[in-house]
């Protein structure tokens, strides 16, 4: 396949996406979806810390979920009752520079020991304090894990419309009733971890009323000279 061909492949994969609400019957496939969600799982993310996991519900799950949920989500009303799959990404809560979760990162990468692990906890000690100044704000540091959360929801989005998949990404849902939820669910530990967002995937049931529309793209992307 040549670069060419691979621009159109990926072009029509965001001219297709859009935010689906309503989803038709049709299941997404358990190795479509697992391929969705190798593409967050490889996803890149600040210091290599991948400060997130991705709690995969089915229609099955959704439905145990669903009167709670559609009570605090309003923005998920009917993407819950049609979806064949919702995908919730949690993000860590207090990922310091000295916490557990930034040193094991490091020694995933190899770099667990001696010098080379102080060194670069130093740099991590200095960006957060310094640079972010989140160090000692447990807001700011979730705040900080949470959004990169998002580079691994787009890539989900787009792998799912390369494959033909709708989905829709929510935020319009109260946080802390969310977490209760999904606390007394057993699913999440609010103690570390809290919801960052969710993301519906299923097959569009009609296309949208209104078609997309962008800002001019001259606003939107500037060239230095």
């Amino acid at each position: 396949m040549s670069k060419e061909d691979i621009k159109k492949q990926i072009r029509t994969a965001f001219d297709h996406r859009v935010a689906v609400r309503v989803y038709n019957d049709q299941e997404i496939s358990h190795d479509d979806m697992d391929f969705i969600l190798d593409t967050a799982w490889l996803s890149p993310s600040s210091i290599g810390l991948e400060a997130w996991r991705f709690v995969v519900l089915d229609r099955k799950q959704i439905e145990k979920l669903r009167d709670e949920l559609k009570a605090v989500a309003w923005g998920a009303q009917y993407q819950l009752d049609t979806a064949s799959h919702f995908v919730l990404l949690i993000a860590e809560k207090n990922a310091r520079y000295d916490s557990e979760s930034v040193k094991n990162s490091l020694i995933r990468r190899g770099l667990g020991e001696g010098d080379a692990l102080n060194s670069r906890l130093a740099t991590y000690e200095s960006f957060q304090k310094n640079d972010m100044k989140m160090a000692d704000n447990p807001r700011a540091l979730f705040d900080w894990t949470a959004k990169q959360t998002y580079i691994a929801l787009g890539n989900m989005m787009t792998t799912a419309s390369m494959l033909g998949i709708d989905s829709c990404p929510i935020e319009g849902f109260n946080y802390e009733k969310v977490n209760s939820i999904l606390a007394n669910a057993g699913i999440i530990n609010p103690d570390n971890e809290g919801i960052a967002s969710m993301v519906s995937f299923g097959y569009r049931l009609r296309d949208p009323k209104h078609p997309r529309s962008r800002k001019p793209r001259e606003e939107v992307i500037t060239w230095l000279d």
